[in-house]
């Protein structure tokens, strides 16, 4: 399944970046601040954060600066949820172009999570330029934050094409998914450290995939802190999970889509 889709890929490779690269221009289109958009989201979420639940609310940041402890998870944490809100729609707002040409349907929500990459890149720029005013230095797991780019980017590509799929025949899914990214951001440590979690419960956490891939974002980044191997492993096979199960469904229904989108 996998050689196909890769070779589908490879063949259309012009149409996937043309989409890649549109997605990328609309969304800022006629706006005043343009790319400006992708540093003033994650920066002013970030003051939000740390006023409400750091400065406020005194919530655990395991020794790091609050604006640090919130930015590392939130880049990673607004990617994933900008994805999945551009991504499961991707299917229905270009049905035009799926009911009148062929090519694979998976390009449509695969470009929308190559083109969420620009906003990630231009807030990994502002995310060193906040390490250099707090003067931290991060060791050798640094490495680790451009190796976590895949499977943070797999996991959003596997759920969305589950939720692109869904959104063809059933269009409640469209009014499903804000509500579900609330849910999934409060049971992901991104307002709150992983050390937090009591013990009975991280079992439950480790089910939720993108508990180990945000943790090990921010880990990665503070040398006092350790990466959590355990649950990194656990969030790494979910994802292996979630993505084959995401694409198999695609592309069993995918057929039908131009008839019912």
């Amino acid at each position: 399944m996998y050689g196909e889709v890769l070779r589908e890929y490879w063949m259309y490779r012009e149409l996937f970046y043309f989409l890649a690269w549109r997605d990328v221009k609309v969304r800022y289109k006629q706006t005043v601040l343009g790319i400006g958009w992708a540093i003033i989201q994650p920066f002013l979420s970030m003051i939000v954060f740390t006023i409400l639940f750091g400065k406020l609310g005194k919530m655990p940041n395991d020794g790091i600066p609050y604006p640090v402890f919130y930015f590392a998870a939130l880049l990673p944490w607004m990617y994933f949820s900008t994805t999945l809100s551009t991504s499961s729609n991707s299917l229905v707002s270009n049905a035009n172009l799926i009911t009148k040409v062929y090519f694979p349907r998976m390009i449509l929500p695969s470009s929308s999570a190559v083109s969420g990459l620009v906003d990630f890149s231009i807030g990994c720029v502002l995310l060193v330029g906040i390490l250099a005013y707090y003067q931290m230095s991060p060791g050798w797991g640094i490495l680790l934050w451009p190796l976590m780019i895949m499977p943070l980017v797999v996991l959003a590509l596997g759920v969305s094409m589950m939720l692109a799929a869904l959104n063809v025949r059933y269009r409640d899914i469209k009014y499903t998914v804000p509500f579900f990214l609330q849910i999934w951001l409060f049971v992901t440590p991104v307002i709150y450290p992983s050390s937090m979690v009591p013990e009975k419960f991280r079992a439950l956490m480790a089910l939720n995939p993108l508990a180990g891939i945000i943790d090990t974002f921010r880990a990665s980044i503070v040398p006092e802190k350790p990466i959590d191997w355990q649950l990194l492993t656990g969030s790494l096979l979910l994802t292996v999970v979630i993505f084959s199960a995401g694409c198999a469904y695609f592309r069993k229904t995918e057929r039908s889509f131009a008839d019912i989108v």
